[in-house]
């Protein structure tokens, strides 16, 4: 089934719609379509082999070696006993239920924000999220406001503490309807996952294909 299915170009502004606001799949006004993920606190230290963390090379530029089919970074041992060092939690792997509370939670703050969340996915250590949003929102607001919200919805659960989430995300636009397919099946397909949800329709249309 072609990506067409899913979402089309408006003709006059050469965004991205989809269905639903023709009586298919999308919101009116969704133009930007983004892959967003982000870490639990402690997991995947900056130094250890393949991460992706922002770090300075030998000549001092920033550096970040996240993105998918490229090499990521060499293990650094004295910059990962370093970040260890420094840790002032201990490390926080997801459980079922905390991963539930984190996927209710992100399809909660879409709803009130009336972003179009089309796939999560909650892992042990990790968050995946596509998402569309209008054309002039940050993303890195998206990202802010679901740490933010699941960190409030953590510490109900649980009780406070300081550190659920690392400091930075991934965000990657996906500006044609052939990688926000892309993107939506990455996430459907993570290995090892504690919840995956698709937007229903969604994920009818890409049953339907299969």
């Amino acid at each position: 089934m072609p990506s067409t299915l899913l979402f089309r170009r408006d003709k006059h502004t050469g965004g991205l719609t989809s269905r639903r606001s023709v009586g298919g799949l999308g919101r009116v006004g969704m133009r930007c379509y983004w892959l967003i993920t982000w870490r639990t606190y402690g997991t995947w230290l900056p130094g250890e082999a393949g991460f992706v963390s922002e770090f300075r090379d030998r000549g001092g530029r920033k550096v970040l070696l996240n993105t998918p089919g490229e090499p990521t970074a060499d293990a650094n041992p004295k910059l990962a006993a370093y970040s260890a060092r420094i840790m002032d939690e201990e490390a926080v792997h997801l459980t079922p239920a905390l991963a539930k509370a984190v996927a209710d939670q992100l399809r909660e703050t879409a709803r009130i924000r009336q972003w179009q969340l089309l796939a999560l996915a909650v892992l042990t250590t990790h968050v995946h999220v596509v998402i569309g949003v209008p054309e002039d929102l940050n993303p890195e607001r998206a990202l802010a406001d679901f740490k933010a919200w699941c960190t409030r919805r953590l510490n109900q659960q649980v009780g406070p503490r300081k550190h659920w989430w690392v400091q930075s995300g991934s965000i990657r636009k996906k500006a044609t309807p052939t990688r926000i397919r892309g993107a939506v099946e990455y996430v459907r397909d993570q290995e090892h996952p504690l919840v995956v949800w698709l937007e229903p329709r969604i994920a009818e249309r890409l049953n339907g294909a299969t």
